[in-house]
C-alpha cells in the first residue's frame, strides 16, 4: 500500500493484504453520551401575555379575575418594577436571547424592518435563543402560541425556517406566526407547516383551548418517552391582543361591572395594588390623559357600549387563565408543578388601536378608518363573537396601564412597566405570596432560568460562539427581598420613542408629544414624515425628566429644576444607544414606508398553483390603491358549469381583503372595504365549459379621496373572459393602506371567508384552476366603449 516500504503480512484468511479486521469482542464501544441537565433541573413554564397592561390583571389589582395567575402570585413572587419594551417582536427577543433588542436588530416589529444593524429583524446564531441553549444542556423544549420573530422575508410555508421556533431551539410548536390571529379561524402553524384548524367554532373551536390541548399534548408524549427529562415550555396566548374572542359565557361574568367606566376603574385599581402591597401609599394616578375623555362625558349608549368592550376583554383574560390552569393542573397531576419554574409577563402595556370609540374591527385602525360608535352599537350583541375581530376604547388602555401614563408603542411607563410573576414552590416556599421591588427588564428572564436551573450560559451554542448577554440573573432576590438592584440602567426606544432609567430616574423623549391632542397643538404630525436630524434634535429639546423612586406614575418633571441631571442621563441614553446599535433612530413613517413601497418583493408578477400555502403578507405586493390584474387559466367542467364555485384568488378574510372567485358558474371579484362595505362585480352569465382565461383588472381612476379618514384611491373593477370584457363596476373608494395581515391563497380561502354573504370556510374551487397570474402596475386594456356599456349594466 502506498505509504509503506516493508511488505505487509497477509492476516490469516484474508484476501487483502496489509487489511486487520477486528470484532467486537476486540473493541472497546464508545457510545454517544446525550447531553444531560443538572441533577434535579426544574421544568420552565414562560406565560407570556400579549398586551396586557400592568392593572388589568388580578394578582396586580385588576379586574380581570386570573385564579391561576393569582395562585402562582400566592405561592411564588411578584415584581412590581419589572419592565420590557413598547411592543411585541421586540420584547420577546429580548425574552428568549437575553438580549436587548437593537442589540439582535429586532428594534421593531419584525414586519418593519430596515436595512441597518439594529434594525434588520433576523437575528444572528450568535444571539442563540433561551431554548437552543436548554436543548443542548439536555431539556426538551416546546413552544405553543404566538411567534412574531420570524423574519419578514420566512414567513412563508416554504421557508427557509431558520427563524421559525424550530430553527430557534424548539423541538415542538403549535400556534402562529404572525403578531395576531383571529381566535376562531386562525392561521395555524404546526411545527414547520402551515395547517387548518382541526374544528370549527360551531363545534367548540377557540384558539386558547387548541394551544392548551397541544401543550398538554407535547408534556405528556415528553413523558411517555423520557419521563426524567427537564421540559422547558414557552406558552404566548394571544391574549388579551385584539381580536378581543371569547365564548359568550365568559363575557357574561362580567355584566355590570365596567359600568362605572374607566375613571373609576382607574382608582380602584390603585387602591387594590396599594392593599397588595404593589404600590406603597404615597402613589397618586398620573393626570388624565388628553387623549381619554372622561367617562361622564360619554352618552348613554357610548357608555353601554364601551362598558360591553371592557366585559368581552375581562372575559378574554379571564378564559385564558382558565387554560393556562389546565396546563398547570396536568403537570400536578405528573407530580412534576413542585419543581417548575413557572415565570408569568405581559410582552409590553395595553393597547389603544381600538382609538378613542373602540372598534368591531381592528382592520379600521390600520387603514386610517375612523371608528363610530353606530358601527360598534350594530354588532353590540355579536361583539366577541366570529363576526367582529374587536378592540376596546383607548380609555380602557390607560385605565389598564394604572397608575402609570400612556400605553403600548409609547416608552412612558404605561407602555413599558408590566406585570411580572415566578413561581417554583421547591425553592421559594419560604418566599410565597412576596413582593420584590427590584429594578427588573425582560433581558434578565433568560439570565434567570439559566442561573436557576443550573445550566449557565455557554459559550458556545450549536457550535457557535455567543455574544454576552445583556440581562443579568434574579436568583439573588429570590431569598432577599431586601437584595441589591441587580441593575442601574436600562435605555428604551420604539419607534422614534426614547426614554432611560438610571438610578431611580427617567428621562423621556415623547415622539411628536406626550400625547396626540398635544402633538396635533404642536403642528408635528411625525407619525406621517420620517424623522430627520433637525425633528430629532426639536424633540432633544423637551426631554422630560422624573423621580420616579418617589414619582413612579410619572406626574411631576423636574427637567426644569434639575437640568445638570437631565443632560446627564440624556448623555448616558446616547451613549447606551450607540453600544446597543440604536442608530439611526427611526419612526414609523420610514419604516412603513420601506415595507410598503421599497418594491420588496422585488417583481411584479406572482404565479400561483391551486392549493399551495398561503403566500404571508410579508411577502405579498400591495395592492391597496394600485393597478393589477389577477389572471387565471381554468377548466369550466361540462356537467356543472352553472353551478361551479370556489376561489380563484383571495387575501384576507371577512375584516378585510379581496377575492376573485366563481358563484354559480358566474365570475366575480369582491374588494371587502374593512368589513363596513362589500363592492362586488359578477358576470352576467355563467361561464361556458371548456378551457378559459379569466381575468380581473382594477383601474385606479384618481388619488384617494380621503386618505387620512380611510377611504383610498377610487377605481374601476373589470371582469374578462377570453379577452372579452363582461363586467365593470366603479369603486368610489377603496381599502387606504393594507388589505389585512393574511396570506394569499389560491383555489380556496382562510376559514374566515372575506365575503361572509356569498360563502362560509374554504370555499375550494370545483373549476380545474392550471394557474392563477398576479401582475402589479400592468398595462391596464383600454375598451373605453365596452367599459361604458358594462358600468351602465352594472348600475
Amino acid at each position: 500500500m502506498a505509504g509503506h516500504k516493508e511488505p505487509l503480512e497477509y492476516e490469516l484468511g484474508s484476501p487483502f493484504p496489509g487489511v486487520v479486521g477486528r470484532t467486537a469482542d476486540q473493541s472497546t464501544p464508545a457510545w454517544l453520551v446525550p447531553p444531560r441537565p443538572p441533577a434535579g433541573a426544574p421544568n420552565v413554564v414562560l406565560l407570556v401575555l400579549d398586551d396586557v397592561g400592568y392593572a388589568q390583571l388580578s394578582p396586580f389589582g385588576g379586574a380581570c379575575e386570573m385564579p391561576t395567575l393569582d395562585g402562582l402570585a400566592e405561592n411564588g413572587l411578584r415584581y412590581t418594577s419589572f419592565h420590557a419594551t413598547a411592543l411585541c417582536s421586540p420584547t420577546r427577543a429580548c425574552l428568549l436571547t437575553g438580549r436587548n433588542h437593537h442589540n439582535v436588530g429586532m428594534s421593531s416589529l419584525s414586519e418593519l424592518a430596515l436595512g441597518f444593524p439594529g434594525h434588520h429583524s433576523t437575528i444572528g446564531p450568535e444571539h442563540a435563543f433561551l431554548p437552543a441553549a436548554l436543548r443542548q444542556a439536555g431539556y426538551n423544549t416546546f413552544a405553543v402560541g404566538k411567534w412574531h420573530l420570524a423574519s419578514p422575508n420566512e414567513w412563508s410555508g416554504a421557508g427557509p425556517f431558520r427563524t421559525w421556533p424550530l430553527g430557534r431551539g424548539f423541538e415542538r410548536f403549535y400556534g402562529f406566526i404572525s403578531g395576531d390571529t383571529d381566535q376562531w379561524y386562525p392561521d395555524l402553524v404546526q411545527d414547520n407547516a402551515v395547517i387548518d384548524p382541526p374544528y370549527a367554532p360551531e363545534d367548540g373551536y377557540h384558539l386558547n383551548r387548541d394551544l392548551a390541548d397541544h401543550a398538554i399534548q407535547f408534556v405528556k408524549d415528553a413523558r411517555v418517552a423520557n419521563p426524567d427529562k427537564p421540559f422547558f415550555l414557552y406558552y404566548a396566548t394571544g391574549a388579551g391582543h385584539a381580536p378581543h374572542h371569547v365564548e359568550t359565557d365568559w363575557i357574561a361574568r362580567y355584566k355590570g361591572r365596567f359600568d362605572a367606566g374607566w375613571d373609576a376603574y382607574r382608582e380602584d385599581a390603585l387602591a387594590a395594588q396599594k392593599r397588595l402591597g404593589i404600590q406603597p401609599e404615597h402613589v397618586e394616578l398620573s393626570d388624565r390623559d388628553p387623549d381619554v375623555v372622561a367617562w361622564e362625558s360619554l352618552s348613554d349608549d357610548a357608555k353601554r357600549m364601551c362598558a360591553r368592550q371592557m366585559e368581552t376583554f375581562a372575559g378574554f383574560l379571564s378564559q385564558t387563565d382558565y387554560h393556562f390552569g389546565r396546563v398547570l393542573d396536568f403537570i400536578d397531576e405528573l407530580g412534576e408543578l413542585e419543581n417548575t419554574i413557572v415565570i408569568a409577563i405581559s410582552d409590553n402595556g395595553a393597547s389603544a388601536e381600538g382609538g378613542p370609540e373602540g372598534t368591531f374591527n381592528e382592520a379600521l385602525f390600520f387603514n386610517l378608518v375612523p371608528e363610530r360608535l353606530e358601527d360598534n352599537l350594530d354588532r353590540f350583541e355579536e361583539w366577541g363573537g366570529v363576526e367582529t375581530f374587536p378592540h376596546y376604547a383607548w380609555g380602557w388602555t390607560w385605565a389598564g396601564n394604572a397608575p402609570f401614563r400612556r400605553w403600548k408603542r409609547e416608552t412612558y411607563r404605561g407602555g413599558v412597566s408590566l406585570p411580572c410573576i415566578v413561581s417554583w414552590p421547591a425553592r421559594l416556599g419560604a418566599q410565597a405570596g412576596g413582593v420584590r421591588t427590584q429594578y427588573t427588564h425582560v433581558i434578565d428572564v433568560a439570565a434567570t432560568i439559566l442561573d436557576a436551573t443550573g445550566v449557565g450560559e455557554a459559550a458556545k451554542v450549536d457550535g457557535v460562539e455567543q455574544e454576552p448577554l445583556d440581562g443579568v440573573s434574579l436568583v439573588s432576590t429570590f431569598d432577599d427581598p431586601a437584595a441589591p438592584e441587580v441593575r442601574s440602567t436600562q435605555y428604551f426606544e420604539m419607534n422614534g420613542h426614547r426614554s432611560i432609567y438610571h438610578d431611580g430616574w427617567r428621562a423621556v423623549s415623547p415622539f411628536e408629544a406626550p400625547s396626540l391632542a398635544e402633538a396635533q397643538e404642536r403642528g408635528r404630525p411625525f407619525r406621517f414624515t420620517p424623522l430627520n436630524a433637525a425633528m430629532l434634535a426639536e424633540l432633544d429639546t423637551e426631554w422630560e425628566l422624573y423621580n420616579v423612586a418617589e414619582d413612579p406614575a410619572e406626574r411631576l418633571n423636574l427637567a426644569s429644576q434639575e437640568p445638570e441631571r437631565l443632560k446627564e442621563i440624556v448623555e448616558r441614553w446616547y451613549e447606551e444607544a450607540e453600544k446597543y446599535k440604536v442608530f439611526p433612530v427611526a419612526g414609523y413613517a420610514e419604516r412603513i414606508a420601506a415595507q410598503l413601497f421599497s418594491g420588496r418583493p422585488e417583481r411584479d408578477r406572482f404565479t400561483f398553483y391551486p392549493g399551495a400555502s398561503p403566500l404571508p403578507f410579508t411577502l405579498t405586493p400591495r395592492l391597496a390603491g394600485r393597478a393589477h390584474a389577477i389572471t387565471a387559466d381554468v377548466d369550466i367542467p361540462d356537467e356543472s358549469a352553472d353551478s361551479v364555485e370556489g376561489i380563484l384568488l383571495a387575501q384576507g378574510n371577512r375584516r378585510v381583503g379581496f377575492a376573485f372567485y366563481l358563484l354559480d358558474g358566474r365570475l366575480r371579484h369582491v374588494h371587502n372595504y374593512v368589513g363596513l362595505e362589500w363592492f362586488t362585480v359578477s358576470s352576467p352569465e355563467p361561464i361556458p365549459p371548456g378551457r378559459h382565461e379569466l381575468r380581473y383588472e382594477f383601474e385606479p381612476t384618481g388619488p384617494a379621496v380621503d386618505l387620512f379618514n380611510g377611504k383610498g384611491v377610487p377605481g374601476r373593477s373589470k371582469l374578462y373572459v377570453d379577452g372579452e370584457l363582461v363586467a365593470a363596476a366603479a369603486l368610489p373608494y377603496t381599502v387606504a393602506v393594507l388589505l389585512g395581515f393574511y396570506g394569499m391563497t389560491c383555489g380556496y380561502d382562510t376559514a374566515g371567508a372575506v365575503d361572509p354573504s356569498a360563502w362560509n370556510g374554504r370555499f375550494d374551487c370545483t373549476a380545474q384552476i392550471h394557474r392563477v397570474v398576479l401582475d402589479v402596475e400592468p398595462t391596464i386594456t383600454s375598451d373605453e366603449e365596452a367599459l361604458v356599456q358594462a358600468l351602465i349594466a352594472q348600475q
